[in-house]
Order: structure tokens, then sequence, then C-alpha cells
């Protein structure tokens, strides 16, 4: 069900809302069954936006209350930029469609492996086709937390917050504006994990790498300063840049050595990036195949290890990131602890999992509005299956209703095919039994929000 008022929410038996503005839960086991549910549903479907906004307040403070806390990963990334930790890569989880369900999924398999080194992210871009704000991803998120009984941190992040270079070389100040203001945005959403993204500036007609690096630098800088000044006291919220864009030329350790001198230089003493996102032969969503496959992806894991072992001990930072690799062979995940990558961003494949347990009406239907719909983003040289391959991700926030309303039946496969995927990639990356690292290096703040703070518009680009 989706609450339709104010008062179905806070019923006076199993939840109630206390003369000093906080949240009570009065019956725990009833909250789960009866309400848990009604609140994440009424957060992503429904029309009213001040009943999103006190759903979204109740699963931050009912979450806070039960000792789950949005976090930064900073501390941990610190301690691996200083060579104390080694040996697993952090996976950064991006969750397009029936993101509640899904992460009930993650942290199942979390608590079964005790594991608390992931993220869930989602990228500027997403928020738009999804149909998903960041208060929404949020705050579901935290729901699926609460129902699977999970404690401790969970980090959000904003994943690939990019400067759009046409509309910098027109406007460079308001497209700075811009992009401060979704940082912004995030942060007063609990997103204390920032992926900042320059790389559409690098510019390699330019003569050296400095220069190639420079407005990249420069920009991440700015950036960077920003959130230094408008993150919440006491938390240092986690930075990562981005050298090359994913798809394009293979990254380099001069071009991450210039990038990096060019940052610091530019931090006037403010701390900068933790991590930084690099090219080694991967595309955002895989390459396909006119006949619909998939083409082997052959990943440079030497250039990972090199830039990570620079990025350490030169700059202090925890390494490399590697985007796009969602698509690989299950196999060539434990190649990325093997070879010192810092985290690993991953999308594609769980929707390509979603995709494939659809009912098969629901699927052509939704290939035919793409067809009709989105035809002008298809390129001549596409076979059919290619151009829906690429673009099907758009169809998710048109669709979002629909997909909400699948049987139980058919959400229970996606999710249990969700999980068999999520306990792969926990084992093969190295975060099983990670719980104690976070325990020891990541900070936790217990600070109490008020309803006001959920109650803005949602949107966020």
């Amino acid at each position: 069900m989706i609450f339709q008022n104010e008062r179905e929410i806070f019923d006076g038996e199993i939840l109630a809302c206390t003369d000093s503005g906080t949240v009570e839960v009065l019956n725990d086991e009833l909250f789960v069954r009866q309400k848990i549910d009604a609140l994440a549903k009424t957060v992503a479907l429904s029309k009213d936006q001040y009943l999103r906004g006190l759903c979204a307040w109740i699963a931050y403070e009912v979450g806070r209350v039960n000792g789950i806390y949005p976090a930064s990963i900073s501390g941990l990334y610190d301690a691996r930029g200083r060579g104390d930790i080694s040996g697993f890569t952090v996976p950064a989880i991006n969750i397009r469609t029936l993101t509640y369900d899904k992460a009930q999924a993650v942290f199942r398999i979390a608590k079964k492996f005790n594991a608390a080194a992931f993220i869930f992210e989602i990228a500027e871009t997403e928020i738009e086709y999804t149909d998903q704000s960041l208060k929404e991803y949020f705050s579901v998120i935290m729901l699926a937390a609460i129902k699977e009984g999970y404690r401790g941190p969970v980090f959000f992040q904003g994943d690939h917050f990019q400067i759009k270079s046409k509309n910098f070389i027109m406007d460079k100040e308001s497209e700075i504006a811009r992009l401060k203001k979704v940082i912004k945005r995030a942060v007063d959403i609990c997103f204390y994990n920032i992926d900042i993204d320059g790389s559409p500036l690098v510019d390699l007609s330019e003569d050296g790498y400095f220069q190639q690096q420079r407005l990249n630098s420069d920009i991440t800088s700015t950036l960077a300063k920003y959130v230094r000044e408008i993150q919440p006291e006491g938390i240092d919220i986690c930075l990562g840049g981005e050298i090359g864009e994913v798809g394009g030329k293979n990254s380099t350790i001069d071009e991450f050595d210039a990038f990096m001198q060019g940052h610091r230089q530019m931090l006037d003493g403010k701390k900068g990036i933790s991590k930084i996102s690099i090219q080694t032969g991967t595309t955002h969503g895989g390459v396909v195949l006119p006949d619909g496959t998939l083409a082997m992806i052959m990943i440079n894991f030497e250039t990972i290890k090199a830039i990570s072992e620079i990025g350490r001990k030169k700059y202090g930072i925890a390494g490399a990131v590697q985007h796009g690799a969602s698509t690989l062979p299950s196999e060539a995940f434990g190649k990325f602890a093997q070879f010192d990558c810092a985290e690993v961003h991953l999308a594609t494949q769980f929707q390509n999992l979603f995709y494939d347990y659809l009912p098969l009406v629901m699927k052509e239907e939704i290939y035919e509005w793409i067809k009709e719909n989105l035809r002008h983003e298809r390129r001549s040289e596409w076979t059919n299956h290619q151009f829906i391959y690429r673009v099907r991700k758009k169809a998710l926030g048109k669709f979002k209703p629909k997909i909400h309303g699948l049987s139980q039946d058919i959400k229970k496969r996606i999710v249990e095919a969700m999980e068999s995927e999520f306990t792969v990639l926990f084992q093969k990356l190295g975060v099983e039994n990670s719980l104690p690292l976070i325990e020891r290096y990541v900070t936790v703040h217990n600070i109490v929000k008020k309803k006001e703070d959920f109650l803005g518009p949602d949107i966020d680009c």
C-alpha cells in the first residue's frame, strides 16, 4: 500500500511522532511487518511531496535509533593510503530499479559474510532516467537495512558528478554552479561520498600531460574545496577524481601524476581526493555485438596496480577505481583485489539480470516504447539488438510504477538472482569479514535530523 495521509503513518499503535519532534517505534515487530514496506512504496511512488519527505525522515530517524548511520568511507581509504590495509576491493553498487528489494538482498549477504565495506551509489544521469531522486534512493536503502536487521554505517555515494564540457565552454561559472548545487543536495541527503568527474575536460591535443589534465585538475580541486566548506561538522566526506573517460584511451601513470600535481597545487591546504578513477579498457555497459551478445573485455590490471601503488606511496590515496566492470566474467573479479584496485563500480549486470527475469509481455512493451520514443538516439550502424541494449536503461523511470507492481513471485526470482550475484562478488572482491575494518577505521555520527530537513523538493539535477 501507499500511505494517503499522515494519520495512516503515525497511528499511535505502531509508530508515533513525539512532542519533541522525533520518531518513536512503539512495536518493532509490527513496524517491520506492517509499516516498512508501505513507507518504501510511498517514498518511491506517492505523488504527495510532503508524504514522500515525511517517510524519508522516518527512514533516517528509525535507522539512526537502530544504529544504522550514513557515513563516509574516508577513514578506511585513508588507512589504505597509509598502507595499513590491503587485499580487498570495495564494490560500489548502482541499483537502477526495484532498489528497496535489491538492497535487502545486499544487506542479507553482508550479514551472512560479516561484511560492511560496500557502497550504494547513483550517478547524476541515473537520477533522471531511473526516476529515483537522491532522497528516494537514500530512504529506501535505509528502510531495507532496517528490515534486514543490519547495523552499522551505510555508505551512500554520488557517482559521476560530472562537468558537462559543452556547458563549461559556453558558461564556465554557470556549469560549476550547477554541479555545486547537485553536490550540496547530495550532502544534505547524507551522501557523504562524492565522485567528482572532470574527465570530459581532459584535452589530449595539448602539449604535455600537465596541460592535458589542467582543467580537470582545476575543476576537481575547486569542487573539492567547496565540499570541505559544506560538509557537516565532524564528517570527512570521501572524494574521488577521474583522469580518463571510461570507454576512451587507457590511462597512464604520467597522466595520473600530472593530474595529482595540479590537483594538490590548487587545494589551498584542504584535503583532496582519496581515490582516482581510471580507464583500463572497459566501457560502461560493456560492448554489445550485433547479435546482442557481449564482447570479451580485456582489462589492463597492471595499470591498476601501478597507479594504485604510486597513489599510495606518493600521494597517500587509497588507489585506483575501476568503472564499467559489471559484465566481466565472475572469475575476473578476483583479480581486482589481487592487483590492488581500491574500488569497483557495478551497475549494468544487475540491470541485465532484471531484464532477463522480466515477463516477456512487459519486456516487449518496454522495447516497443524504446523504439518509438528513443529512436533519435539510435546510431545508423547499430543493429536492433545493439540499440535496445544500449538505451533500455532509459525506460526504467518511465515504467517504474509497472515494475513496482510486478508480482511477488517475479520479484522474488529477480532478487534471488541478485543475491547469487552479490554472493559471488563479495567473495571474489575479498570483502568478507570486512566489518571489523569498518568498525576500526570509519567514524559514525549519531546526528538527529528534523522533519523539515527532508521536506524539500525531490529535484536533484
